[in-house]
């Protein structure tokens, strides 16, 4: 008997990861919050701080069906969406950066950076559907 509890509590949760991972795999809008930025130039350290810190934005909203980054102030377009099994990487560019978006398929943890020919940005967050 205790066995069969131990069986059943286990497909339960693989269940359950199942359907969680299916909101990261590019298939749902998502709103991502970004907690942590870390603002890099060639020579220095990496300087840590909070997006807002930085200008960078609190939210992002991640729009698959039209391929779509949106924050407060600027709308930008996902050149390229790869699915992978783990992850679902999204590129592109926005004001003289090229960015890269990359977002875990099993959590919904994000890491998004920007680079240019001078510095680069590198933003830490959490997606959730939305």
């Amino acid at each position: 008997m205790k066995l069969e509890s131990t069986v059943v509590a286990i497909s339960f949760a693989f269940c359950a990861l199942n359907v969680y991972a299916d909101d990261f795999n590019g298939s749902k809008k998502l709103v991502c919050a970004t907690v942590e930025a870390h603002a890099c130039d060639p020579g220095l350290e990496c300087k840590r701080s909070l997006p807002d810190d930085i200008g960078a934005p609190r939210f992002l909203t991640l729009d698959f069906k039209k391929k779509e980054v949106t924050g407060p102030v600027h709308t930008t377009p996902m050149l390229v969406v790869n699915k992978e099994p783990e992850q679902v990487v999204m590129e592109g560019t926005e004001m003289g950066y090229a960015w890269t978006l990359i977002l875990d398929s099993t959590d919904g943890s994000m890491t998004l950076m920007l680079a240019n020919s001078s510095d680069a940005i590198v933003l830490f967050g959490n997606c959730t559907p939305s």
